[in-house]
């Protein structure tokens, strides 16, 4: 089942998306099993984040050729850190890059669990049932930022930093999936997905040992690769089994 989030009447509103539709329904799939209000051509569904998270989980070096590339130490043990969710945006909804930033302004494609259960001290089975489903992430980094800055604070989590979506699928097996990363058309990653240091139940279940996870949290995965982004650029990121999700990037205060 593939589960989104769209504009309806200027308001957001639950699907359920379909081969040619989306049915709106009247609630959140997280809360049970909501009603059926209506439905939307999915040609014209404008897309949103498909969940906004209580809190935004966040995992870096979680890729041995990540880890190699940068120089980084391998980690000993799952840690994670934390985004903002003012840096979500849809599918097909525009990044914007500030236009104070210079140099490397980066997408880094991304695996996301989102989180459908309440628990806490989670074994590994139940970090397993505890997982609603998954959608795909971009994270998107202005580097000078990120090397200025104390924290990630605005490196990582300016407005539409972290485009997100186009919807969860609850019928996959993530681990065994390929994420691809395109620019304009061009591949410039490609890599197993699950190809990682430690998976996202490793995650839920150390989490746990300490914070409550809630229905909605999400928990983004970390990348392989990264590549550098322009104005005029159209990033996508696929991952197979769950989809793409695409994103024009936009100089800041120039719409076209």
């Amino acid at each position: 089942m593939r589960y989104a989030r769209v504009l309806a009447d200027g308001r957001p509103v639950w699907g359920r998306v379909g081969r040619t539709e989306v049915h709106l329904l009247s609630g959140s799939p997280l809360d049970g099993e909501p009603d059926v209000l209506g439905t939307v051509p999915l040609a014209e569904a404008v897309w949103l984040p498909p969940v906004v998270p209580p809190v935004f989980y966040a995992v870096g070096y979680n890729y041995p050729r990540h880890i190699e590339h940068a120089g980084a130490a391998a980690p000993e043990r799952p840690e994670v850190g934390y985004r903002a969710s003012n840096a979500l945006t849809g599918h097909r909804s525009p990044i914007v890059r500030p236009a104070e930033v210079t140099g490397r302004f980066e997408a880094e494609p991304e695996l996301v669990a989102v989180i459908g259960r309440t628990v806490r001290h989670a074994d590994h089975d139940e970090a397993r049932k505890a997982v609603f489903g998954w959608t795909i992430g971009n994270d998107v980094s202005a580097r000078t930022w990120q090397h200025q800055d104390r924290t990630f604070w605005r490196s990582k989590n300016s407005d539409t930093f972290k485009p997100m979506g186009p919807w969860i699928e609850t019928d996959v097996d993530a681990l065994a999936q390929t994420t691809t990363l395109r620019v304009n058309g061009e591949v410039r990653a490609e890599f197993p997905t699950g190809d990682m240091v430690f998976d996202p139940f490793d995650y839920i279940v150390e989490i746990t040992k300490h914070i409550t996870l809630h229905p909605g949290d999400v928990l983004w995965m970390g990348a392989e690769s990264t590549c550098q982004l322009e104005p005029g650029d159209i990033v996508e990121v696929e991952i197979s089994g769950i989809g793409v999700l695409s994103n024009p990037v936009h100089l800041e205060g120039n719409h076209s």
